[in-house]
C-alpha cells in the first residue's frame, strides 16, 4: 500500500513544476517547415519542456497557408496555443480575435520593453499596446565596394543625393555599371525596394482614415531617383538573382539588397559563387564590402529603414500561463537557438537579457552562417557592421504601420500595382505627375 501510495504522489509531482501549475501540452505553428530548422525548434521545445514540464507539439505551417488556417481554426475553436508570423498577419488576426493582444503585450512587459528595437517594437503596437512578441528581423540594406568608393574620394550613401553622385561616377559601361536596382514587376523584390525608397522619403499611400494620399512632390522625388537609377543599371528584367550575380562578379559594385547576401557573399555557398577573381570560395569580396542600413529623402533628412519583421503571437485559445511561458523561453534560454535557425537574415530584435545589455546582440554575432562552408558573422564582418545593421532595426517600420493600417498598406504593395506604375513611368510611358495621380485612383480602389 505505501509504494502504491508513493507511485501515486510520483505520478502526481511529474506534472507539476515550480510555480506549482499543472503542466500542459501546447500546440506551437511555425513557418520554418525546412526539417534542419524544424531539428533546431524541437530541441528548443525540448529544452523547454525540461525547464517546466509543459510539451510542445510542433505543427509546420507554410507562410502563405497561415492565414487561411488560422481563420479557420478560430471558427472552429481549434486555435493553437502559439504562433510564428509575418508582422503582416499581426494587425488582421488582432482584429479577428485571433491574437489574445493583453497576453502578448505582458510578455512583452515581463521581458522588459527597453530590452527590444524601438522601431520594430513599434511596428507591433497601438496606442502603445503590443499585439505581438517581436521575434527577429531583417533590414534592407545597401551595399558597395569600399575600395572603388575610397579610390573615387566618394561620400557614404546614405541619401538620394549621395547615392546617385556614387553611382553615376562609378557608371562606365558595358564594364560596370553604376548600380543594380530591382525592375521586374512581379518579384517581391521591386516591391520591398519601392518601399524602401518611399519610406526613406517619408511617403506612405494610406492615412488614419484609411484613405489613399500619395504626395504629390515627395512622391515624384521618389520617381525621378528611381528612374535615374534604372538607367544606370544593366538592361534586362532584374530581381534578386541578376543583381547578386552582377555584384558578384564585379560589372557591379553598388546595389541594394537584403541581409541573406552576407554569407553568400563570403563565398559560402557553391550555388552563388563569387567570380570577382578566379577563387569562388574567394573572401575578397565581403572583406571590400561596405553594408549601410537606412536611406534618406530630400523630403525626409532623418531617413528611414524598410524592415520585414518575424513575431510570436499567444491566441485566444491558448493555455494562456503555458503559452507565455513557451514565449518568454524561446525569447531568452533558447534565443540564441531559435536565431541559429538562419542567423543573417533573423537579427535579434531584444538586444540583451536587460535594458542596456548587449548579450544577444554579441551571441549572434558568434553564431554561424553559409551553406557548403560556415562561418560565424562576427568572423566575416568587422564589429561596427554587425552593430550598424542591427541599429538599423530602432529606426525600422514598413508602409501603414505609423498610421495603424498595415493591412491595407500591404494589399496596396502586394496587388503589384506600385510595381507596374512606377516601371512604367521608368520606361517613358507617361510623366511623373500622371503616375502619381494614376497611384492615388488605382490604390483607392483597394479596399
Amino acid at each position: 500500500m505505501k509504494n502504491v501510495l508513493k507511485m501515486g504522489i510520483s505520478a502526481i509531482a511529474l506534472t507539476v513544476f515550480a510555480s506549482g501549475a499543472l503542466a500542459e501540452n501546447i500546440v506551437y505553428w511555425t513557418p520554418e517547415v525546412q526539417p534542419k530548422r524544424m531539428e533546431i525548434q524541437q530541441a528548443v521545445a525540448e529544452a523547454f519542456t525540461k525547464k517546466t514540464g509543459h510539451t510542445v507539439e510542433i505543427v509546420p505551417v507554410e507562410e502563405n497557408e497561415l492565414g487561411p488556417r488560422a481563420t479557420a481554426a478560430y471558427a472552429a475553436g481549434d486555435l493553437p496555443d502559439v504562433m510564428m508570423m509575418p508582422i503582416g498577419d499581426v494587425l488582421p488576426f488582432a482584429e479577428e480575435g485571433i491574437l489574445d493582444i493583453d497576453t502578448n503585450n505582458d510578455v512583452v512587459d515581463d521581458l522588459g520593453r527597453g530590452t527590444f528595437s524601438e522601431g520594430v517594437l513599434g511596428m507591433t503596437e497601438t496606442d502603445g499596446v503590443a499585439s505581438a512578441v517581436p521575434f527577429s528581423a531583417w533590414p534592407y540594406i545597401t551595399i558597395y565596394r569600399k575600395s572603388r568608393f575610397e579610390e573615387l574620394g566618394l561620400a557614404q550613401p546614405t541619401s538620394f543625393e549621395t547615392v546617385l553622385a556614387a553611382a553615376k561616377a562609378l557608371h562606365n559601361p558595358p564594364k560596370v555599371h553604376g548600380f543594380a536596382v530591382a525592375t521586374k514587376v512581379d518579384e517581391g523584390f521591386m516591391s520591398q525596394t519601392l518601399e524602401q525608397l518611399f519610406l526613406a522619403n517619408g511617403v506612405s499611400p494610406v492615412k488614419e482614415d484609411g484613405t489613399v494620399d500619395f504626395d504629390q512632390e515627395k512622391t515624384k522625388e521618389v520617381l525621378e531617383f528611381y528612374k535615374a537609377l534604372k538607367e544606370m543599371s544593366p538592361e534586362g528584367e532584374l530581381y534578386w538573382k541578376q543583381t547578386r550575380e552582377t555584384y558578384f562578379n564585379g560589372t557591379v559594385e553598388f546595389t541594394f539588397w537584403s541581409p541573406f547576401i552576407l554569407d553568400e557573399m563570403a563565398g559560402l555557398r557553391d550555388a552563388a559563387p563569387v567570380a570577382i577573381n578566379d577563387d569562388p570560395t574567394t573572401r575578397a569580396l565581403s572583406d571590400d564590402t561596405e553594408v549601410l542600413t537606412g536611406l534618406a529623402g530630400p523630403s525626409n533628412p532623418d531617413g528611414a529603414t524598410w524592415v520585414e519583421l518575424t513575431v510570436f503571437g499567444i491566441t485566444t485559445d491558448a493555455k494562456t500561463d503555458a503559452a507565455m511561458e513557451f514565449v518568454k523561453f524561446m525569447m531568452s534560454d533558447g534565443y540564441m537557438d531559435m536565431l541559429a535557425i538562419a542567423p543573417e537574415g533573423l537579427f535579434p530584435v531584444r538586444t540583451g537579457s536587460e535594458e542596456g545589455k548587449s548579450d544577444y546582440v554579441d551571441g549572434w554575432a558568434k553564431l554561424e552562417v553559409g551553406v557548403d562552408r560556415r562561418a560565424p558573422l562576427g568572423d566575416l564582418y568587422p564589429p561596427e557592421t554587425i552593430q550598424a545593421m542591427v541599429d538599423g532595426l530602432s529606426v525600422g517600420t514598413r508602409w501603414g504601420v505609423a498610421e495603424g493600417q498595415l493591412s491595407l498598406a500591404s494589399k496596396i504593395i502586394n496587388s503589384g500595382l506600385v510595381n507596374r506604375l512606377v516601371r512604367e513611368y521608368a520606361d517613358g510611358a507617361r510623366d511623373a505627375d500622371a503616375t502619381v495621380d494614376l497611384l492615388n485612383e488605382e490604390a483607392s480602389a483597394i479596399k
